[in-house]
């Protein structure tokens, strides 16, 4: 089983939601919100896509919804990477 640190998972979420919501990442903070990105629903949908794209996931509609600060989505992915 490969081992994934958890600063890598990091690093590719805060890209793709910084390219998603067109942000500087580096002023991305883990615990911000979606909302308080401004992201909508649309924006959630792309970026659960890409998430599942480049780490080769499946994010399931049940969990995705839960996923509502940039600190959840990395937990989460981390978890899955790791399994």
């Amino acid at each position: 089983m490969a081992t994934f640190d958890r600063a890598d998972t990091a690093k590719h979420v805060l890209d793709i939601v910084a390219q998603k919501l067109n942000r500087d990442k580096t002023t991305l903070q883990e615990q911000q919100t979606f909302e308080e990105l401004g992201a909508d629903s649309l924006d959630m949908v792309e970026i659960v896509m890409r998430l599942e794209e480049v780490f080769g996931i499946e994010i399931k509609d049940e969990d995705a919804e839960k996923l509502t600060s940039l600190k959840d989505v990395i937990d989460y992915v981390q978890r899955i990477r790791t399994k």
